[in-house]
């Protein structure tokens, strides 16, 4: 009879949920290459998860039953679909839709309640769903129909509820489907969703499976990771002296000072692969058809990968920041990340005077599988 492995580390633990930086850099130096009954694998260490990102031969991204596209794709199919998906991105569009970033991120501060504001709730999570509504030509409405199902699909990741998680994609196929039917007879140029359905990949039309699958990954991730973003950044300005007043004087370093905060606490938890082969990775042997999960916060704070990886370092060669994964399926979308978090900074530091810890409530760090801020209450004076 085949022993049943004994897991090294638990990360639904109370201990790691208080505070996931701490206990995914405490497992990177304890036991870098660690198995769970809920993860499988965890990485934990730059060089491992880099690794994994680049053998396409021994680490397949399709780990799903269902499709999804592109990024659980591998060569030779991923190529076509991710070729099909870039213009999408491409400078051009991005800077086209900034002004509209910038709206909705006005829209939002004005509306600010100086003497105590949430910031998950009141900016974090609209302004996510607002953008990413109105990058996909959605009807703003659904933000906050996808507030509530980011809000119920984290809830039943955590609690691994397999018959809820089906439940919230046939929710999620249903909402797609609504909006698919109303473009039946657009042309393309009327909005990106409906662009999707005259694409054509390897001489055929997407179907709504595909359509489906590539606006879920990319609403999932905008909306989880976008809002985490916004909450980190926030916090920061609190916690660090004189980076807002700094940020404010020289607010061409805003590029660079978000990439190098979010290096520091991450957004984005961990993303999945799959074994192909036997391979040994940290004197653990993974074997052919184990899952392995490729944890971004613990890789992004390895001091092998980035010296002194808790302070913050605006100087730091941005080339092996993994914040937007790195090999053939890095973000397609970092272009348009990159520009919303910076259109929200300089709209946030150009119309408050401080920012302070709320009277009231404390924050409360976000469990897994989100990362950032649960709840952030904070004290802001208007100019």
């Amino acid at each position: 009879m085949k022993q049943k492995r004994q897991p090294d580390w638990d990360p639904r633990a109370s201990v790691v949920q208080r505070d996931q930086r701490a206990a995914y850099d405490e497992m990177r130096r304890r036991c870098p290459v660690a198995w769970s009954d809920y993860q499988g694998w965890s990485l934990f260490r730059h060089a491992d998860v880099l690794r994994v990102l680049h053998d396409h031969d021994s680490f397949s991204n399709a780990v799903s039953r269902h499709i999804s596209v592109p990024n659980g794709m591998d060569p030779p199919e991923h190529g076509p679909y991710r070729a099909m998906i870039e213009p999408y991105f491409f400078p051009e569009r991005i800077r086209a839709f900034e002004p509209r970033v910038r709206d909705i991120t006005r829209a939002l501060l004005a509306k600010i309640r100086e003497d105590e504001t949430e910031v998950m709730a009141d900016l974090a999570l609209p302004f996510a769903a607002r953008a990413q509504c109105k990058f996909l030509g959605w009807p703003s409405t659904y933000a906050d129909r996808l507030i509530n199902w980011n809000h119920r699909n984290h809830a039943a990741t955590l609690a691994a509820d397999r018959p809820a998680m089906a439940r919230i994609a046939v929710d999620f196929r249903a909402m797609v489907d609504e909006l698919l039917d109303a473009r039946q007879d657009a042309p393309p140029e009327s909005d990106l969703t409906a662009a999707l359905m005259h694409e054509r990949v390897n001489g055929q039309p997407l179907d709504r499976e595909a359509i489906t699958s590539l606006l879920r990954n990319w609403t999932v991730g905008e909306v989880g990771t976008i809002s985490a973003s916004v909450g980190i950044l926030v916090d920061v300005l609190i916690q660090e002296a004189g980076l807002l007043s700094w940020l404010k004087r020289s607010p061409a370093h805003i590029p660079m000072a978000v990439d190098e905060v979010l290096r520091r606490h991450g957004p984005l938890g961990a993303n999945r692969r799959v074994a192909t082969r036997d391979v040994e990775l940290g004197g653990r042997l993974i074997r052919k058809g184990e899952r392995l999960s490729l944890n971004w916060v613990a890789a992004n704070r390895d001091p092998e990968a980035h010296k002194a990886p808790d302070e913050l370092c605006f100087d730091r060669s941005p080339a092996d920041n993994l914040l937007y994964g790195a090999g053939i399926h890095v973000c397609p979308g970092a272009g348009l990340a990159r520009m919303e978090l910076r259109v929200f900074m300089e709209s946030l530091l150009t119309q408050i005077k401080d920012l302070q810890p709320a009277r009231r409530g404390q924050a409360e760090l976000a469990v897994f599988p989100a990362s950032g801020f649960a709840r952030l209450p904070v004290s802001i004076r208007m100019t």
